[in-house]
């Protein structure tokens, strides 16, 4: 069994939806125990978020693929008995965790001041939307919402388009992964100093540094950076970057030399366009390469990009991608049971002296450890 470096690390998660109960799953991963605190009735809001309708027991699959391996322990914020036992697993944490609004801690007696005078040595992590000050300091921490207003969405999809987002909650991972970064560099100085700590992400920050090629080319150009009109890719890259329809699928083209890849794909009048138009006249070569590379099927231009060493890659979906022995030496799935139900999901994608970081146990019923965690408490262990 691995002695897994978060091992002995006790984690309070005061969170909902995804940026939070990501960053504490990956703590999870690691090996620290997470105790999920819980409205009592209804619990994380992300139990009854479901993606295309699909639920594993009474919550969610969404909510059971982000909270494994953790626990669930039920307190109201505003019970004076609840918040006396809360404030005894407070006194026993290393880190506490939450993605509420900057106000809802502090009007419940939980905010980093409060609680760093119950346990000088914790912690204390929080994930908001805007950060604590300005305008936007109460506006919903939602991602799409957070994708719009970043300039993210102008980054995906082509310019002859409106703005796209992510397919994914990019805001959420991002902020949740940046936490885990935060609170691991606290522990790390914590352990020299005995010093607690308060760690601070906000979804806008985290998704304004996920940008900072952009950002910092607009700083300097004064120019907000343009997608290319089709086959874009990334604003900042020249053609042929970009992905392209084929005769019978997509492909893939990274940064390469246009007169060696006129060359390989016998697309003569490719090389009517100097090396340094790459750039500058990138949709010009690039309705070109549409209209070329629709002639042959993928693997035929693959074929020959890659014998001549360019970078080139077909486009998967999910049904292709997980039949690829590529994928399955990866060894990604895990298998997780729910009530006699098996279900697959990924694991975490670190490996540590080259073992895999597993976990087959579930996300907690809501309120699951409740009796289990007093009973600790009150022989002074947790």
């Amino acid at each position: 069994m691995m002695n897994l470096p978060l091992q002995g690390i006790v984690v309070l998660e005061f969170c909902q939806y995804l940026s939070g109960p990501s960053a504490s799953l990956r703590l999870a991963d690691l090996g620290a125990r997470v105790i999920k605190i819980e409205r009592p009735g209804t619990g994380d809001a992300g139990r009854k978020l479901a993606i295309k309708d699909l639920w594993v027991d009474d919550s969610s699959l969404l909510f059971h693929t982000i909270n494994r391996n953790k626990e669930s322990f039920t307190a109201d914020l505003k019970n004076e008995e609840d918040k006396a036992v809360l404030y005894k697993l407070i006194e026993k944490a290393d880190v506490l965790i939450h993605n509420f609004r900057p106000d809802v801690m502090g009007k419940n007696g939980l905010d980093y001041a409060t609680v760093q005078q119950l346990n000088p040595k914790l912690v204390y992590a929080e994930i908001s939307g805007y950060g604590k000050k300005g305008p936007w300091k109460n506006k919903p921490g939602q991602d799409l919402l957070l994708q719009s207003m970043a300039g993210l969405a102008y980054t995906t999809g082509n310019g002859s388009n409106g703005p796209v987002p992510f397919g994914i909650s990019i805001t959420d991972i991002m902020a949740g992964s940046q936490l885990v970064q935060g609170i691991l560099g606290a522990l790390i100085r914590r352990q020299k100093t005995g010093k607690g700590a308060l760690i601070e992400v906000s979804l806008l920050e985290s998704l304004l540094d996920f940008q900072f090629e952009l950002i910092t080319t607009y700083f300097t150009s004064k120019q907000q950076p343009k997608r290319s009109v089709i086959a874009n890719g990334q604003p900042l890259l020249g053609a042929p970057y970009g992905i392209y329809q084929t005769a019978d699928g997509y492909l893939a083209l990274a940064m390469m030399d246009l007169h060696q890849l006129a060359d390989t794909i016998g697309c003569v009048d490719l090389k009517n366009f100097a090396k340094e138009d790459a750039f500058a006249k990138r949709d010009a070569i690039k309705q070109l390469l549409v209209d070329h590379l629709k002639r042959q099927a993928t693997n035929y231009w693959l074929g020959l990009l890659q014998e001549a060493g360019l970078w080139a890659m077909e486009v998967m979906n999910w049904d292709e991608l997980t039949e690829h022995e590529a994928y399955r030496v990866l060894k990604m799935e895990q298998e997780i049971t729910i009530n006699n139900r098996s279900i697959s999901t990924t694991r975490c994608p670190i490996r540590i002296d080259g073992e895999l970081l597993l976990s087959a146990k579930p996300a907690p019923k809501l309120g699951e450890q409740n009796e289990a965690i007093r009973e600790e408490l009150v022989a002074g262990r947790v």
